[in-house]
């Protein structure tokens, strides 16, 4: 069926236009992992094994709990690009506000919810007993950042649906230095061990969300011109918020299946012992950051995509989509060898373990590879955020999940962990060209004559 016809909007897509968003996404997103690996040098430090598995896991759930409203960031920069682009005067505003009051409701669920979101978490990762105890001192504290934490993402997708990416990474450096500052603090200086790293992260979550709303609120005049631009019910414009929920909903799925298959992955080494799962996890952490990295690419094919469609102008849609992955490519493979040649330098400085560092050293090179293997994924989940082409993101991660835990399945046994990092490759892999196959059949669609 043709899609109605609507106005166009013609602009160009340079490659400064890429980097203007990916450099400070970049920088920004980058911080990420870093407070990770923050984290786990402070307790691994200690040099006890237990402790680090606790808040290796502890991260994990709360990456897992927060990925499944992961979608007020992703879904509100999709649609706020594709309001930039067919000139809303408000920006987006009804979008931000939308997921600035489903994220605080969210948040509060799951402090509500904190005792069997815990529950669940130890029965499906089976910790052994000291790492479990250290797994729930870590939850009690972070927990309580949950409002914060998606009323941030919820702002973040605004800044970055707009180009603010400068203003979105000031706002990351600022959680993050905080975050970092306070770990070390609280745990070495206060011995607070495990508590004192998930504090510091709540702290750090509470100042960068009313420092990020009151940038909303300046941007148009302050809470009173806010609030003056927002008609009465219109937030609870009956087809905005079915198409909101639908986008949502599918996002969310995808964000199950995405964090389904770290969480695989973590339980298996899990089962293997304390050491094969702190080494994974150290190098796990490092995939992240080079996966932060590249999703500052992800972060300009997704606004500059999503602002063509919002424009109707295809050229730059293709434009964009092609520098992205030459860009992306670029990245992918001066991160992996930067990661295989300082590998042994930064696992040596994170964990004092001679058996954890001897583990992932080992298992350092075909780590290294995914820096490769995962670009193009990281790529097409942008462009298809951007698109809100979110059917197509959920079913392509829903089916690239079933390629990984068979391959895990069927590769583990005989291999080892090296067939359970074989298994990544292979979900990978198939993320990319699953991705690839459904947008080749459905970006003509996405725009109409004028």
């Amino acid at each position: 069926m043709t899609a109605p016809s609507r106005p166009q909007h013609p602009f160009h897509v340079r490659h400064a236009d890429v980097w203007k968003i990916a450099l400070p996404a970049s920088i920004a997103f980058i911080t990420e992992p870093l407070v990770g690996l923050v984290d786990i040098t402070v307790i691994g430090r200690l040099g006890d094994a237990a402790l680090l598995g606790g808040l290796v896991l502890g991260a994990l759930v709360f990456d897992a709990l927060f990925s499944l409203a992961y979608f007020l960031r992703i879904g509100t920069a999709g649609l706020v690009a594709q309001a930039v682009g067919a000139r809303d005067p408000r920006d987006g505003l009804l979008h931000v506000g939308r997921a600035l009051l489903l994220g605080v409701l969210i948040g509060l669920a799951m402090i509500l919810l904190a005792g069997p979101i815990l529950s669940l978490s130890i029965w499906a990762m089976a910790p052994e007993q000291g790492v479990e105890a250290a797994l729930a001192d870590y939850f009690h504290w972070r927990i309580w950042a949950a409002p914060f934490a998606l009323i941030n993402y919820a702002l973040l997708g605004w800044f970055y649906g707009r180009a603010a990416a400068r203003t979105g990474m000031m706002l990351q450096l600022l959680l993050h230095l905080i975050d970092i500052t306070l770990s070390i603090w609280f745990v070495h200086g206060l011995g607070w061990g495990v508590p004192g790293a998930a504090f510091g992260t709540v702290i750090g979550q509470a100042v960068a969300a009313f420092a990020g709303l009151a940038l909303l609120a300046r941007h148009y005049g302050g809470v009173g011109g806010l609030l003056a631009r927002i008609a009465p019910g219109e937030l609870r414009d009956a087809t905005a918020v079915r198409r909101m929920f639908g986008l949502s909903r599918d996002l969310m799925i995808r964000s199950m299946a995405l964090m389904g298959a770290y969480a695989w992955f973590a339980a298996q080494g899990s089962r293997m012992g304390e050491v094969p799962l702190a080494a994974n996890a150290v190098l796990l952490n490092l995939l992240m950051m080079v996966g932060f990295f590249l999703d500052g690419i992800a972060q300009a094919a997704e606004q500059l995509t999503g602002k063509a469609v919002g424009a109707n102008w295809r050229p730059a849609f293709e434009r964009a989509y092609g520098l992205s992955m030459a860009w992306g490519l670029v990245i992918a493979l001066g991160l992996g060898l930067a990661w295989y040649v300082s590998g042994p330098f930064v696992i040596g400085f994170m964990t004092t373990s001679e058996e954890v560092r001897a583990y992932a050293l080992a298992y350092l090179p075909v780590a290294a590879l995914c820096a490769l293997t995962f670009m193009p994924a990281f790529v097409y989940d942008g462009i298809l955020i951007g698109t809100t082409l979110n059917a197509t993101m959920r079913n392509g991660m829903v089916m690239s999940l079933a390629v990984f835990l068979a391959a895990a399945m069927l590769l583990q046994p005989l291999w080892g962990n090296w067939g359970l990092w074989a298994a990544l490759h292979c979900w990978f892999l198939a993320r990319g060209l699953i991705y690839w196959w459904a947008l080749e059949r459905r970006k003509a669609g996405l725009f109409a004559a004028a």
